[in-house]
């Protein structure tokens, strides 16, 4: 008889304790489930015996803030048992106190962190392109523009789209001085170049048509030169190298080889280029001294060249005192100097009464985007006519010769055959002219343990 296979039969030949016995596979399990654990908390608490906050980290820090790599306490304030998520502004102005970013239209003002993020590397901390297309693409389009990039929303310059005039109260024709033009009334004929007259402060080689009696001495007059707009100017955290900004052009440096000041014959030094007062004081003094080593000059013989059609004629000789012969000589050198010479260039206002005439001040601006930072220096590989064009065509006083914004697009844009366009690159936020002192008692226990480092 055959035998019955019934489910219980076979049941009961399974070893129900198949589970429970061991094997390779279950003692590397085990001894990974315990050992993993274990050497990370030893790996942590390491670190943190060590004060190695790297742990914690989200990634590596600027440079500028690199020795605060393992000093999370520094920026993230610490609550009982945590740290703050976020640096708090509190703590960047425990080292950073400048002014508070301001509202605008409404908007809420950021935290630092909004726009300043750490923890992305050894990189730049300024601002980027979103940072500020966040606030500034949402301002009124017809002020402000939506600026998104500079290429994407920017509004023409600020001094050119609201067709402002240049408030310098110096003649001067740009075209005439572009082309080929005689030094002097008797030179040669020579080419000026821009440099010959507009330079950085930093610059020190001679200047072609200086004339060293003028440049030896101080005038009384302010050479003092203003914004375009002297409210809120942004000033960078880092100081000038005196290569950014050009010089207003001096008389003495500029002008003085070509432009003389010749007053009188018996001379060959020019008038002082200083105020009438200043003006009128040397040309007596000059005239006292000279007729005091020529008293026959006293005897003056009329010039048949200086005759006036319809004025009756002077006597053929006249003999005048000294005191005569200096104030008439002295009118004669003023009215040659303040009816010709100096009008050239100055305006000259003669108010009733008033023996010598008021020059308008000079009101040359030195720069003309007090918001934004321009460095010449780092442009010297240009030509100034490639962004000054309008300089070769330029006939006056009033014209604005700075270049339009598709100039600077022209070479500041997006790619790799581009300059840097970012933001950060032309302007400055914070006004760090305005900026408060502080008093920090923070130590960098960093910067004791690593000083060999």
């Amino acid at each position: 008889m055959a035998r019955t296979r019934t489910t219980k039969k076979l049941a009961q030949r399974i070893d129900l304790n198949y589970f429970k016995r061991p094997t390779p596979f279950k003692r590397v399990k085990f001894w990974l489930t315990v050992l993993v654990p274990v050497l990370a908390l030893a790996w942590i608490a390491w670190r943190g015996f060590s004060r190695d906050s790297r742990v914690y980290s989200s990634g590596r820090m600027s440079a500028p803030h690199a020795v605060l790599e393992k000093q999370c306490s520094a920026c993230h304030v610490s609550k009982p048992g945590e740290f703050s998520a976020a640096a708090v502004d509190s703590a960047c102005l425990s080292c950073h106190d400048g002014p508070q970013h301001h509202s605008l239209a409404g908007l809420p003002v950021p935290d630092c962190v909004t726009c300043h993020t750490e923890h992305r590397g050894r990189i730049s901390l300024a601002a980027s392109n979103e940072s500020c297309a966040a606030c500034h693409s949402r301002l009124n389009a017809d002020k402000w523009g939506r600026i998104k990039s500079l290429e994407d929303g920017h509004l023409e310059f600020a001094t050119l789209r609201d067709k402002a005039k240049d408030p310098g109260s110096i003649r001067l024709n740009h075209a005439v001085h572009m082309k080929p033009i005689r030094e002097g009334p008797n030179g040669p004929i020579v080419q000026l170049q821009c440099s010959d007259c507009h330079r950085p402060a930093a610059v020190s080689s001679p200047w072609p048509y200086e004339d060293r009696a003028y440049a030896g001495v101080t005038p009384s007059y302010s050479t003092e030169v203003h914004a375009a707009s002297a409210a809120n100017t942004l000033q960078p955290p880092k100081p000038f190298t005196g290569r950014e900004s050009m010089l207003a052009p001096k008389f003495a440096t500029a002008c003085a080889r070509c432009h003389l000041l010749t007053f009188d014959k018996h001379f060959d030094e020019g008038a002082p280029h200083d105020k009438p007062q200043v003006v009128h004081a040397f040309l007596v003094k000059k005239f006292q001294e000279y007729i005091a080593w020529h008293p026959a000059d006293v005897r003056v013989a009329r010039d048949p060249k200086r005759d006036l059609t319809g004025k009756p004629l002077p006597p053929g000789v006249r003999i005048l005192t000294p005191a005569q012969w200096v104030s008439e000589r002295t009118t004669d050198a003023e009215e040659l100097l303040w009816r010709k010479t100096c009008k050239q260039c100055h305006q000259l206002v003669l108010r009733p009464g008033d023996s010598l005439p008021e020059i308008a001040p000079a009101n040359s601006v030195a720069k003309w985007f007090p918001h934004a930072k321009f460095d010449h220096d780092t442009h010297r590989g240009f030509s100034c006519s490639g962004c000054h064009q309008k300089a070769l065509t330029s006939t006056e006083t009033s014209e604005i010769l700075v270049p339009g914004i598709s100039n600077c697009q022209a070479c500041h844009a997006p790619g790799p055959d581009h300059a840097e366009s970012r933001c950060f690159e032309c302007h400055t936020y914070h006004d760090w002219s305005k900026r408060k002192e502080v008093h920090s008692t923070f130590t960098l226990p960093a910067l004791q343990s690593h000083s060999g480092n």
